[in-house]
């Protein structure tokens, strides 16, 4: 390094002799001041975009990978804002894939399982395929027997949304906007859809959801990212160990609608207060793991006065150490132990996706909430702004 030569000699001139070894190590440090300076040790994240396909219609559909400096990534789909990837390290450092999904756009156009998606304009089922608002009743379209299931017929998952790289001061982070169009898919008023995806430098994926319309509507936003802490392709989820905070659930009928009771869940498959492995009772005679074919159920989370975001819900997958942790804004979440799944679909790999191979925990306002008057609303008025935020949290455990 141009320098260093004059350094030495200076350095002799004030009668300081320099051996070998003590040279060496003044240069090095010099050197490793220099380089981390110019930032060649530094690792930093990283945004990319790249093509993912064309949209049944023969829409443009990218994918970005955003990447931050742990070397986690996250793949964002603009058809569906769908997860398509969301890789994660092990407690050996080992970075691995954690989410269920296809190799390209051509399976999630295809697919019936919502894997990864952004779910709106309402998240979970909605009894009779109907309801009423400010006096006036909207009927739906009946995707999930008499019901209307995450959304409709083509709900958000099927569209494709803009996307924009934004700023953020803890990561990276992806814009995407929607605009659901008064009368799309039977709901009222043209809502205007912001979801913010931000992959932190500390592990954690941020979804920042915001709406607003130009009529009275309802909307209940989640996404649908389907869990194998240790894999895709690596089993079932049944060992996994989860903890929800909940004291309460919301017990269902045989459609899977709530019936509006708040039901303790105190000596039920439902107590998982404790962390308890997902398949110890999921098999257990009660009626109402038989009426979901295991978890299909919407828990009432418990918060404490004051706090913007809590703590939902903690998964921890003891071979590979990786540990699950969910936050949110949101009232409730529904834990689906993927009991629709039947091997018939194949994912990223190749990957037969079976029973209970992956879990979701979908952050959202109660099911049927607009039939319940006694359930946290989800009506939106113009000039108000729908907000919501969740957090996936990753890190390992010993």
């Amino acid at each position: 390094m141009k320098g260093l030569g004059e350094l030495r000699r200076a350095i002799e001139k004030r009668g300081i002799r320099m051996n070998r070894r003590l040279w060496i190590t003044i240069t090095g440090a010099i050197l490793m001041s220099t380089l981390t300076a110019g930032g060649a040790t530094a690792k930093s994240g990283s945004t990319k975009k790249s093509s993912f396909g064309k949209g049944p219609d023969g829409e443009q559909v990218d994918l970005y990978t955003l990447s931050n400096k742990n070397g986690v990534e996250a793949g964002i789909s603009t058809y569906g804002g769908v997860v398509v990837s969301l890789k994660v390290p092990d407690r050996t450092g080992k970075v691995g894939d954690v989410v269920l999904g296809y190799d390209s756009v051509d399976g999630y156009v295809n697919d019936k399982s919502y894997f990864g998606a952004i779910i709106g304009r309402y998240g979970n089922r909605i009894g009779h395929a109907q309801f009423t608002l400010d006096g006036k009743a909207y009927t739906l379209a009946k995707n999930n027997g008499e019901n209307t299931l995450h959304g409709g017929l083509k709900g958000f998952n099927k569209a494709v949304w803009a996307a924009k790289e934004i700023p953020a001061k803890d990561g990276q982070a992806l814009e995407l906007t929607y605009l659901s169009k008064d009368g799309e898919e039977g709901f009222p008023g043209n809502l205007s859809v912001r979801v913010v995806y931000t992959l932190t430098d500390s592990n954690e994926l941020k979804i920042d959801y915001s709406a607003t319309t130009d009529k009275e509507t309802i909307v209940n936003l989640t996404n649908h990212s389907y869990f194998n802490l240790a894999g895709p392709g690596s089993g079932d989820i049944l060992g996994h160990v989860l903890m929800i905070e909940a004291d309460k659930f919301t017990p269902v009928d045989a459609g899977l609608i709530p019936t509006g009771e708040l039901r303790d869940v105190s000596g039920t498959p439902f107590d998982f207060r404790k962390p308890t492995a997902i398949g110890a009772r999921i098999d257990a005679n009660d009626e109402q793991i038989k009426l979901g074919g295991g978890y299909d159920h919407n828990f009432v989370l418990r918060r404490k006065a004051g706090e913007a975001i809590s703590l939902a819900a903690r998964v921890v997958e003891a071979k590979t150490g990786r540990v699950l942790e969910v936050w949110t804004t949101e009232p409730g979440v529904q834990f689906y132990t993927g009991n629709f799944l039947d091997g018939s679909v194949h994912g990223k790999g190749g990957i037969s996706y079976t029973k209970r191979s992956a879990f979701c925990l979908e952050t959202q306002h109660f099911p049927d909430s607009p039939n319940q008057p006694k359930f946290p609303s989800t009506e939106l008025k113009p000039g108000e702004r729908y907000h919501t935020m969740t957090i996936y949290k990753f890190s390992t455990e010993k």
